[in-house]
């Protein structure tokens, strides 16, 4: 049985942070494993129905099918609704809880209305910046990088101060509006100290993702003899495989993060209640 893992007791640094998302992808990967596996497969459904149907890969911008649109949709929902139900797993192992088998997915069913709600305001509030760049995509590779890193800036501020909206939505019970709301209250005051957790959470993910494509590159190699339609299908599996394995340490960092400013934030407000009855 865990015990003082969730929620932690006090405050905690950077790297405390990190590493109290660690300890919760440790502790809970093996039963997030299915819901991982399958919400990587929901996400991609509709890249697998272009490379089956052997249609031409194009930007999100540029796509016209609407069949793809159709899965691609369908996708995200599923995706959704498997990831919220594994941080909702790793939430009642790591606090202690002993749901019923299932009862995870169904709660996150049960809300995906406003969880997609949700999703779709944080969308628009952190890439409706991005909306100018169309402007300059034919002004030259250099000229659009330069637009999207100006750009970049309120919509990362916007995206980190949103950022826990996810967990207090699926774990307080609040609609998708006030979660956002929320979400600003708590971060207010750690934005800096979340972009550092959430840039080195970032920096090590991107490493691991790296050698996973040269392990799966790796392994696949052999095994296809040469053979590159078989290799690019087995390296493809691989990484499905692996992107499933660290799936998990997402919906953790989120828990962790959650947490820590949950924490913070009473500890304030009871300061407060003390110094006004003082």
């Amino acid at each position: 049985m865990l015990t003082n893992l969730y929620p932690p007791p006090r405050p905690l640094s950077v790297g405390e942070t990190i590493d109290l998302a660690f300890r919760i992808f440790r502790a809970t990967l093996l039963t997030c494993l299915l819901f991982a596996g399958l919400a990587v497969i929901a996400s991609e459904l509709s890249t697998l129905y272009k490379l089956v149907s052997h249609r031409a890969l194009v930007s999100l911008l540029d796509e016209r099918d609407p069949k793809f649109w159709l899965l691609y949709i369908f996708g995200l929902l599923v995706a959704m609704v498997l990831y919220s139900a594994m941080m909702l797993r790793q939430y009642a192992v790591v606090s202690g809880r002993t749901p019923a088998s299932g009862s995870e997915l169904g709660t996150a069913l049960r809300r995906l209305p406003g969880l997609a709600l949700l999703w779709v305001l944080y969308a628009l509030a952190t890439f409706i910046w991005f909306v100018p760049a169309e402007a300059f995509r034919s002004s030259g590779i250099l000229t659009l990088i330069l637009v999207v890193a100006v750009l970049s800036i309120p919509a990362t501020w916007i995206g980190i101060t949103f950022s826990a909206s996810w967990p207090v939505f699926l774990l307080t019970g609040r609609g998708a509006l006030a979660s956002l709301v929320h979400s600003r209250r708590l971060v207010t005051g750690s934005w800096w100290r979340l972009a550092v957790i959430y840039t080195v959470a970032l920096l090590m993910l991107l490493a691991f993702y790296a050698v996973a494509g040269v392990v799966a590159v790796a392994a696949a190699v052999p095994i296809a003899r040469g053979d590159v339609v078989v290799t690019a299908a087995l390296a493809s599996i691989i990484a499905v495989i692996l992107t499933a394995v660290s799936a998990p340490f997402f919906t953790a960092l989120f828990l962790a993060v959650y947490g820590d400013l949950s924490v913070r934030r009473e500890g304030a407000d009871l300061a407060q209640r003390i110094a006004a009855a003082g």
